[in-house]
């Protein structure tokens, strides 16, 4: 398939392991509309990391709410004709509703995303972006962000586990499985040029990109 016929492209994956940076670099590539999360407007993420369990369903929520806005732009027929990227898919808010929600709760936010799920357009294609657990707090630690030094390895462990879980299942749209660990498309010519040749090369389904370091 050409690049060119790609209209949509959603990059997603654990924290740390790439996706914003993915995403920025390819729109500005195709002069697409890059479609990136604003988890800095989220007034409850900082108390979250703080204390998840109590402020984990007002923080999910707000992300689902503010997701569902950005994610209006590629089903507005003005822009029918435009490319976009985004470094999210509305699935997500589910998985990490997984990890930090339980009982009514959980149920209560389940019953939402299934009422607005419907609404979104389904990507051309999917990146999914993934890297050691281990690798991704590293990152994280090196992007200095406050509120995310206290994520632990246990957690990114289990929602990398997530995400594999969910995209072994996911059958909506083509899924390019890339290891990040020693490729960096984002900042490094050689890399990029391998994950596009990969994308191009597409059939199917399923593809992974797991480049040696």
């Amino acid at each position: 398939m050409e690049l060119e016929s790609y209209r949509y492209i959603a990059i997603d994956g654990p924290i740390g392991a790439g996706k914003t940076s993915l995403a920025t670099r390819l729109a500005t590539l195709w002069g697409a509309q890059a479609l990136l999360e604003q988890p800095e407007g989220n007034p409850f993420l900082a108390e979250f990391y703080r204390d998840a369990a109590r402020h984990a369903f007002q923080t999910q929520a707000f992300f689902l709410l503010q997701r569902m806005g950005q994610l209006q732009a590629p089903l507005d027929p003005a822009l029918a004709e435009g490319r976009f990227i985004a470094d999210f898919m509305l699935e997500k808010n589910i998985l990490f509703a997984q990890l930090t929600l339980a009982g009514d709760e959980l149920a209560l936010y389940d019953a939402l995303h299934r009422q607005l799920q419907p609404q979104v357009r389904i990507p051309d294609l999917v990146i999914h972006l993934q890297a050691p657990p281990e690798v991704l707090q590293a990152r994280i630690g090196a992007r200095g962000i406050a509120m995310e030094q206290a994520i632990s390895l246990d957690y990114l462990q289990r929602l990398s586990e997530c995400y594999s879980h969910f995209f072994y299942h996911y059958e909506d749209a083509p899924v390019l499985t890339v290891n990040t660990e020693h490729l960096d498309p984002a900042h490094n010519d050689a890399d990029l040029a391998i994950l596009l040749q990969h994308i191009q090369q597409m059939h199917g389904k399923r593809a992974f990109l797991n480049h040696g370091g």
